[in-house]
């Protein structure tokens, strides 16, 4: 291998999740930040987060109870 152009290896790099777990591990960057680990991952964690679909069950709720009145005024 060429030493010129490999980038350093980090034995100790760490990397933060948005959770708040830290870990360790070997990489070519020193300090990487990840939005979901396996810490809280749904898959890992056995727990299914739905949030994002009460929102758009919301949503369209909404948009339902406004064609309703837009029925009820115009007739």
């Amino acid at each position: 291998m060429n030493k010129k152009i490999q980038p350093k290896y980090f034995e100790n790099a760490k990397i933060k999740c948005a959770c708040g777990a830290v870990f360790e591990i070997g990489s070519t960057k020193e300090l990487m930040e990840v939005e979901i680990c396996s810490k809280c991952h749904p898959y890992y964690t056995g727990q299914e987060r739905r949030a994002g679909e009460m929102g758009r069950i919301q949503k369209f709720k909404q948009r339902l109870a406004k064609k309703e009145e837009l029925k009820k005024d115009g007739k």
